[in-house]
């Protein structure tokens, strides 16, 4: 853990903003919640929170979310910007203006594709969360967590590990999130809030989706398009594809899955899981990243030209 000390910046600070990255899970989302609530019980500040996208239906209960924006005067100048589990800066969408230009600009973040765009940045690539890096900030730095902000920071840890069960679960992560059980989490009423909680619409909708997943190379690759059209007749939201590639993964033969979702004609959102491939580098070289075996990028090609280009690389590699 980085020895960092951010807590003269936010003393100093009027004016804070924390920022999410687009299309945001419940990692950066967790984070921030956490961040802006440890600000506010801690110092007596209140923090701004930007959010580029619509919040998924699956965090709707999450502390303080609703307090979150996704418009700001672009004229503002914000003492201190700090964005949580924000890979790349321009993963924070129209926020960027607001942090390019900030008096300080902090970067906390888990990604081993992330290198450091801040003027001060926290980053551990060990760590399975933001969620994490910001509970052990917490501790070290005596900061006071509520049940509120440990809900966050579960939430947090809780997603970005899928349910504890991915490869970034080391003792250490159930360790915290023991710890943030003895401070009130409640952790069967957050999973079924999380994982077990979905709409009518999103649950038939995957099962659609699902069934038209396309396989190749004896059936190691498999993949699923998502067109505009394939959306119509459901009451969709910005989470209904949240899974969809985890399910291909769980696939006994599989060993690489992708899913390539239509935004418009000429640009296509790519999430890619796998088990022993390493997908951050296949989607660093369109301009994405994440982590080992679950990464994402957005490619400037329509859905089938986007879908030949990732399967020449993978191709090459399993």
């Amino acid at each position: 853990m980085s020895n960092i000390n951010i807590d003269d910046t936010i003393k100093s600070a009027s004016k804070i903003l924390i920022t999410s990255h687009i299309n945001p899970d419940g990692d950066t989302l967790g984070s921030m919640c956490a961040l802006y609530n440890g600000i506010k019980e801690n110092f007596k500040k209140q923090a701004d929170m930007f959010i580029a996208s619509k919040v998924p239906y699956t965090y709707r209960d999450l502390p303080f979310v609703n307090l979150s924006k996704r418009e700001f005067d672009k004229s503002l100048v914000y003492d201190v910007v700090i964005s949580v589990d924000v890979a790349a800066k321009d993963r924070m969408g129209e926020a960027v203006e607001l942090f390019d230009k900030a008096r300080c600009r902090i970067n906390i973040d888990h990604h081993k594709t992330n290198h450091g765009y801040g003027d001060i940045n926290i980053i551990d690539s060990a760590a399975s969360s933001a969620g994490m890096i910001l509970f052990k900030y917490f501790r070290e730095h005596n900061w006071n967590i509520s049940k509120d902000t440990a809900e966050c920071l579960y939430i947090s840890i809780l997603t970005d590990t899928g349910g504890f069960k991915y490869e970034n679960t080391t003792a250490e992560t159930l360790k915290i999130a023991g710890e943030l059980i003895t401070l009130g989490v409640n952790p069967n009423k957050i999973y079924k809030s999380v994982y077990e909680t979905k709409t009518k619409d999103n649950v038939m909708f995957q099962a659609g989706a699902v069934s038209r997943a396309k396989f190749c190379n004896n059936d190691k690759i498999a993949y699923i398009t998502i067109y505009k059209k394939d959306l119509e007749g459901y009451q969709s939201t910005e989470d209904f594809t949240e899974g969809l590639v985890e399910k291909l993964r769980t696939i006994d033969s599989v060993d690489a899955a992708f899913l390539v979702k239509e935004i418009d004609s000429k640009t296509s959102k790519v999430s890619m899981r796998s088990k022993e491939l390493d997908v951050a580098e296949i989607c660093a070289q369109f301009g994405g990243g994440g982590h080992t075996y679950a990464a994402g990028c957005v490619i400037k090609s329509s859905v089938n030209t986007s879908v030949k280009k990732i399967l020449n690389l993978i191709k090459e590699r399993v």
